[in-house]
């Protein structure tokens, strides 16, 4: 819910971008790369991580639309979604993508909880820099865009 008037029939950070559309096209251009450009990690990956910081944040929308993406983009279903939103360590997920979870939701705690140790964990599997990189931003991101 918006403490601000923002129109009623666009859910989530849509209304916050129609009430100052000058900042729409940055932040979808931003996005757009962030989540679909070029990258070593698909695009699957990059949903998931988001619909996990959106399930986090407690986001309803966000975690709906883009569990519903990373489900057309990972081929699974909603039950494995719904798995690694509950206890993403037991699910069927590769180490690199625990290790990126967990990095997730240290960010979605704050980034000062993001730990020597863990980054040292996720280099230590060959997660690279880049890897670090976007899954911090994603999540970032998905703070900073929670369903208002």
């Amino acid at each position: 819910m918006a403490h601000i008037e923002v129109p009623d029939n666009l859910p989530g950070i849509r209304g916050l971008l129609a009430f100052r559309p000058e900042m729409t096209d940055p932040l979808r251009g931003f996005m757009e790369i962030l989540m679909r450009g070029e990258n070593t990690l698909s695009r699957g990956e990059r949903e998931l991580i988001a619909t996990y910081v959106s399930h986090l944040n407690d986001c309803l929308f966000c975690q709906s639309s883009h569990g519903a993406t990373a489900e057309y983009y990972l081929q699974c279903d909603v039950g494995f979604i719904d798995q690694v939103k509950r206890d993403a360590e037991s699910a069927d997920l590769s180490d690199k993508m625990k290790v990126l979870l967990s990095i997730a939701a240290r960010v979605q705690q704050g980034g000062r909880n993001v730990s020597h140790e863990l980054i040292a964990k996720a280099k230590a599997i060959g997660v690279t820099d880049y890897e670090i990189h976007d899954t911090v931003l994603i999540a970032a991101a998905f703070c900073m865009f929670p369903d208002m």
